[in-house]
């Protein structure tokens, strides 16, 4: 096929993201040998850097901290040849349509190119009360499935009404010894699958029409002050471990109006991780999922990269 001759860009493409999506898209781009650019922002931290261990990432057997983990992902990108702005992303638009070109801003940059990858995650929603955020990783965790066999014959709290959090508490009952699930109604707002197996399970009990005051401890968590919202009385429960589930927020308002967004802000796809957006894909925790792991985000980034490489093929006139 014909080689097209194009406008003037500076990559084939930019991710925008430094977690696990982001640089496993950007090994798979580096060895692809597309030109790529890899913002992992200056102002957002992954969510994985703060976990103090992973034991469940294939082929490390013995657990590694978030932190060391993703250092693995970013010195093997850069050992690829990754090119990395640490910058925050302030703006994307759309300045060609025949072929379709994107410019990107991080700081005082401005790059052109040909696709992008949102890579840029999530965070859990917080409750925003005492102690929460002294004891993150101490006792406080917003994820059963990868802090649950910690607690292993432990009391343990669940915090939030809705799916996720009647099915993490479900998880817990494989290891704790209690779980009590805090609500702020008298009634949850879980699947009626789900809420059947949780009043049908013996190791779990409900603190009803609730809400979280402070999470105590010392070292590590030791309690959790909930007060009832209907009598105003304050009463505490001695749990090791606060685990939340009061929802997610994506980072995914530079992508407004340019893709479509669940109600959440989470980025719909196709299963090529492709978006409305020609040459925008999507990958990670920011996108419209079901479960959000390392190893989903980390195939996920891989995914995104094949999807582009077709995709600059085509745009370049390569395509077999």
């Amino acid at each position: 096929m014909t080689k097209i001759d194009l406008p003037q860009y500076d990559y084939d493409v930019v991710i925008i993201g430094g977690g696990p999506a982001g640089y496993t898209a950007g090994i798979y781009a580096a060895r692809a040998a597309l030109k790529t650019l890899l913002v992992e922002g200056a102002g957002t931290i992954s969510q994985i850097t703060i976990t103090d261990m992973i034991e469940n990432y294939p082929g490390i057997p013995d657990g590694i901290g978030g932190f060391e983990l993703m250092q693995l992902f970013k010195n093997q990108a850069l050992k690829f040849g990754l090119e990395v702005l640490p910058k925050d992303v302030t703006a994307i638009k759309k300045i060609s349509d025949t072929p379709v070109i994107w410019e990107v801003t991080a700081g005082d940059k401005t790059m052109k190119t040909l696709s992008i990858i949102a890579a840029t995650g999530a965070m859990w929603r917080s409750l925003g009360v005492p102690g929460e955020a002294e004891f993150a990783g101490k006792g406080v965790s917003y994820c059963a499935t990868c802090d649950g066999p910690f607690y292993r014959n432990r009391d343990v709290v669940v915090v939030g009404g809705g799916d996720t959090a009647i099915q993490e508490a479900l998880f817990l009952t494989h290891f704790a010894k209690k779980v009590t699930v805090i609500h702020r109604r008298d009634r949850l707002r879980a699947a009626g699958m789900l809420q059947n197996r949780a009043f049908a399970e013996k190791k779990i009990e409900f603190a009803w029409n609730a809400t979280v005051e402070e999470i105590t401890g010392s070292e590590f968590v030791t309690g959790v002050k909930v007060k009832d919202v209907q009598t105003g009385s304050i009463k505490e429960i001695a749990a090791e471990g606060a685990f939340i589930f009061v929802g997610r927020l994506p980072y995914t308002d530079i992508f407004k109006g340019l893709v479509n967004m669940d109600k959440t802000g989470f980025i719909i796809t196709d299963e090529e991780l492709r978006t409305k957006a020609p040459g925008i894909f999507a990958a990670g925790d920011c996108r419209a999922k079901l479960f959000r792991q390392v190893i989903t985000a980390a195939g996920d980034g891989a995914n995104a990269v094949h999807s582009a490489e077709l995709y600059i093929d085509d745009v370049k006139g390569r395509t077999y």
